[in-house]
């Protein structure tokens, strides 16, 4: 796919995110499906750090300096050290699809910037710029994917009639 074509993709996802996210109730953005699993606040905070700390940092990183080695990431622990459970939800959503904002103007001023730049990452091998885009917009879809399951669950959770007509998840 061409980086204007995943550019426009992430604008598109921009407002699905809006729409699968936007007017929660505190009991909603707090539910767990599972206690291992995480909850829309812990999801939307994520979303905010992968834009900023993430895929922009690291394809801006890549196009600008690929023969520099980025600094490191730990997405998991970001969940605790950056303290999500305090987070407020609007603000945070607020913010993501602000930043997301910034990512599409950032990312027009690069359609011809060269995509193939690359650095060697120490365990997953040369990674280009290219990949970081492509794995930008993967995430989105992988992430609009569990929201939308989470939104099934919730409701089956509260559902007061068994809901196997509407068919398998």
């Amino acid at each position: 796919m061409k980086v204007l074509a995943i550019i426009d993709k992430l604008k598109q996802n921009q407002s699905v995110f809006k729409a699968l996210l936007e007017e929660k109730k505190e009991e909603e953005y707090l539910w767990r499906p599972q206690p291992d699993k995480w909850n829309l606040l812990e999801i939307v905070c994520h979303l905010l750090d992968e834009e900023i700390l993430d895929f922009r940092a690291r394809t801006k990183h890549t196009l600008d300096k690929p023969s520099i080695l980025p600094d490191p990431i730990d997405p998991e622990g970001w969940v605790v050290k950056h303290d999500y459970a305090a987070k407020d939800y609007y603000k945070t959503l607020e913010n993501f699809l602000e930043e997301r904002t910034k990512t599409i103007a950032w990312l027009k001023t690069q359609i011809n910037t060269n995509w193939s730049n690359s650095y060697i990452h120490p365990e997953l091998g040369s990674l280009t710029a290219k990949q970081f885009l492509n794995n930008w917009l993967a995430h989105d879809y992988l992430h609009i994917r569990q929201i939308n399951r989470y939104h099934f669950e919730y409701f089956q959770s509260g559902a007061d009639t068994d809901l196997e007509y509407a068919g398998n998840w």
